[in-house]
Formats: structure tokens, sequence, C-alpha cells
């Protein structure tokens, strides 16, 4: 009989037709009524040791690949890293090393072409969460923190890599994804920091800000940055200086964001003093919703990727191709999930893809940059 608290999930239907059996074959072959096997695959009979035996060496399988604990509905104490704490929100979950971290999946965060799924359900208190999937799922699932939109073309190839590997992207800008790692609230943190001299320049700032904590950096790409502008660059916007003519409306990236820093840079070196640029305040926080406002012409210039511009079918003016790399903790490195991830970086398929991205170039990706 099942157990009256339907703790047990039957798979034995997707295995059997996995295998090309009916009904009818699969009980002949173990001993037992076609109707027995109904009842096992929709739950409403649990078979004894040595039945449960008998199917699984049939199938070529584990038990327990045909019958397991229905784990959803657990409560996992859990850090809720950003948002309210609220009851029911949901949130993202991940499992980095011996906690369990939350991400709220509100606002901005709801809807990429629908809505997103949640991993569980804040209760009371932001303390704890109630699982929507099994605990098992946070073992093969890890967090990447960055703001590279070709992160999720990275997501979607490591899903058709193993089924049993999942990486979740969540935009973060480069300062904030390294110091949400050096907390040990992710487990990957993109960063695409501009060199302003020999050394490479994600190299530095991931030392700087993991505090002494070793991590293997690793090429995800490179990339074009620079200024987004309306289809035929009206303004004629040529560079950085162009912005301070008190004419062109821009809107800037928050403090901490890749290009804000590369920005400043410019700005710095030819002199220019910030206060002139009528918008530099004006701060949106990803590349997306820069590119709309100029899109919307309620901006005349905004920092961003050629890609994005290309998109949303701007013009673009280019200050810097920059690398883009993977910080990885050195103690993270033997998740399986994180070794899918390295293995999916050196298929050429991955690096097509990329190539045609407008402005990519994935000629270093999988390359190991250095260790901090």
């Amino acid at each position: 009989m099942a157990p009256k608290d339907g703790r047990i999930v039957s798979n034995l239907k997707a295995v059997r037709k996995s295998r090309g059996l009916s009904q009818s074959e699969l009980a002949e072959r173990v001993g037992v009524k076609r109707q027995a096997v109904y009842d096992m695959e929709t739950g409403r009979y649990m078979p004894n040791t040595h039945l449960a035996l008998r199917l699984a060496r049939e199938l070529s399988c584990g038990v327990e690949d045909l019958f397991a604990l229905d784990e959803t509905g657990e409560h996992r104490s859990v850090t809720l890293v950003e948002g309210t704490c609220r009851g029911s929100l949901r949130v993202s979950l991940a499992k980095v090393r011996d906690r369990i971290i939350a991400y709220p999946i509100e606002g901005r965060w709801m809807m990429s072409h629908g809505f997103l799924a949640a991993d569980g359900l804040l209760e009371q208190g932001g303390d704890r969460a109630q699982l929507l999937s099994e605990p098992d799922h946070l073992d093969r699932k890890i967090l990447l923190l960055g703001c590279d939109p070709a992160f999720s073309i990275l997501k979607a190839h490591i899903a058709r890599w193993a089924c049993d590997a999942a990486v979740d992207c969540r935009f973060a800008s480069s300062q904030l994804a390294l110091e949400r790692l050096a907390d040990g609230y992710a487990h990957i943190a993109g960063t695409h920091l501009h060199s302003d001299g020999p050394a490479q320049g994600n190299l530095g700032f991931a030392r700087r800000c993991l505090r002494g904590a070793g991590a293997m950096v690793v090429t995800f790409s490179s990339f074009e940055e620079g200024l987004m502008v309306a289809p035929g660059n009206p303004l004629r916007i040529r560079s950085v200086t162009d912005l301070a003519n008190g004419r062109i409306r821009f809107v800037n990236r928050e403090p901490g964001a890749a290009l804000r820093m590369l920005l400043d840079d410019r700005l710095a070196q030819a002199g220019v003093d910030v206060r002139s640029i009528r918008g530099y305040d004006r701060r949106l926080p990803n590349h997306s919703r820069c590119a709309q406002m100029v899109a919307a012409s309620m901006a005349d210039a905004a920092l961003g990727l050629r890609a994005v511009a290309s998109a949303y079918e701007l013009d673009f003016v280019p200050l810097e191709v920059v690398c883009c790399d993977l910080v990885i903790p050195s103690d993270l490195l033997e998740l399986k999930a994180v070794k899918i991830l390295l293995d999916v970086l050196q298929a050429g398929v991955l690096r097509k893809e990329l190539a045609a991205l407008p402005g990519y170039d994935p000629s270093n990706t999988g390359k190991v940059v250095g260790v901090v």
C-alpha cells in the first residue's frame, strides 16, 4: 500500500517506457499482473523489497531510480541576501558550502519573457524557506553572478551538456559579484574590468575583492564596450569627451560596474569634469535598461556592449575590448557542476555561438588567466 503521507513518488512508468516495454511485458517478466504494474506506476501500490529489486533488475537501474521520497515542501534555514523578509516571497536558492543562499525573485527578477520559476518560498522572518524542488537539486546547482548577457548562453549549453548540473545566472556588477563571492553568497563571479596597466585588470580586481581567499580565474569571452547611441548617431558622438558638450542626455551605470569604471578612467585621462556631463548621476542597473532609454529617445547616449546595442538596433561608439573572466574559489573547483562548466568552456559549439554575437571574441574562452 502507498504510505498515507504520500511521500513516495513512483518513476516506474517513465523508466519502463524508456526501455520500450509495455505494462504487460514488464508484469510478465517480474511475475505479477498488469494491474499491479499500473497501480505501482500511479502510486496506489508500493512494492515490497523483493518485488522492487526484481523491477530494478529487469529495468537495469537502481530501486531509488524507480521509487523515491518526495521531499518537496521541506523547510530549510536560508540566508537572505537581498530584499525584504515578508512571508511567501518567491526565492532562488543555491547551496554554497554549508549555507543555503536565497535571492528574491521580485521586480525586475520576475520575468524573462515569462515568470521565472522559484526554488522556494521564503517564510515570515526571512530565515527559512519552503522548498519547491527536491533538496538534492540544490546539490547540482551553482550560482553565477555577473553582468555579461551571454551568461544565459553558457547556462543553456551546460543544461544540454549534462542533465544533472545546473547554473543559475543572476545579474550583478563586477564589483558586487566579487564582493558577494567573497562573502560566500555565490559559487562564481564574472568580472570584466579593463586593464589600465601591464597587469590583467580582472586579476588585480579579484585579488583585492577576495581579500586573500584563493581562486582560479578563467576567461569566458572578450567583447566590445562603449557608448550606445541613436541610429545614425545624429549627435556625432565620437568619444567620452563629447558627452560634456551640454546637449547630450546621458545615462550612467552604478558605481562598481566595470563600464562605469572604464568611463571614469577615460574622463580622468581626458581631464573632463564629470559635473559637465548632463545625466552623469542618472544611473540604471543594467545594459538593457540603458539601451531601452536610448531606443525610446529618452537619452542620447548610454554605456553598454556592442551586442546589446545591436539587439536594440542602436549605433555604437567603441571604447575598449575587455575580457570577461570567471572567478572560481579554489575550494569549489571540485564541485561536479563547476567541473562541467569548465568542460563546456572548452566546447567548440559554445565558442561558435559566442562568435556569432556582435562584438564578441571567444578565442580565449576557457583559458586559465591565473590564480589569485
